[in-house]
């Protein structure tokens, strides 16, 4: 028992990582600096403790945690479902004006940037009733999830928002795969 003590003793962040996790905060390297170097020296024994109490500790090479789940509550869902729109809108206005998506985390996102958006993406986010101060209602909500943090009078999209990223850049692959797929159909039909 004096082992496990002395263990727990060691993990002066463990109950803010728990509650920071458990709420669906995603730890990120660049916005929680010492919340990460916490879990990045003890990884294997946050995740053993925190899989015996139920929980899936997943770490991202490129500097973000989470605690990973199948179960979706609709509230999340919805939340969720938003913020991949608000990054994917996000995403394209700045891929149409030559910002390498993998630099993300450089970007100012701002009143400036979400109205370029919102025009672009009008009729999708009024579908979704999303209007810019929603939008930066939305990015409230991502800072307080570890996706995004405000500075400076802007918002900066954290290491974790590669989560979506990886989403997007699996359904464009997708989509070209089904593109090709289709074509090779259309051509085989023509020449028989």
């Amino acid at each position: 028992m004096n082992h496990f003590t002395s263990t727990l003793n060691q993990l002066d962040k463990l109950a803010l990582l728990f509650k920071e996790l458990s709420n669906g905060k995603h730890i990120n390297r660049t916005g929680d600096a010492s919340l990460w170097v916490a879990l990045e020296h003890d990884k294997t024994l946050y995740q053993s403790l925190f899989k015996a109490l139920g929980f899936e500790l997943r770490f991202d090479e490129r500097g973000f945690a989470w605690f990973h789940t199948d179960e979706i509550s609709s509230n999340i869902s919805k939340t969720s479902r938003q913020l991949a729109l608000l990054f994917m809108v996000i995403f394209d206005t700045q891929a149409d004006a030559g910002k390498p998506l993998i630099h993300f985390s450089d970007w100012i996102v701002d009143r400036t940037l979400l109205s370029q958006a919102f025009e672009k993406h009008q009729t999708l986010l009024i579908a979704e009733n999303l209007d810019i101060d929603a939008l930066l209602l939305l990015l409230e909500s991502a800072a307080r999830l570890g996706f995004t943090q405000q500075s400076r009078g802007h918002w900066q999209l954290l290491p974790a928002v590669c989560r979506y990223l990886d989403h997007f850049e699996s359904l464009a692959n997708q989509q070209r795969k089904d593109e090709v797929q289709l074509a090779d159909t259309e051509t085989k039909e023509i020449k028989e």
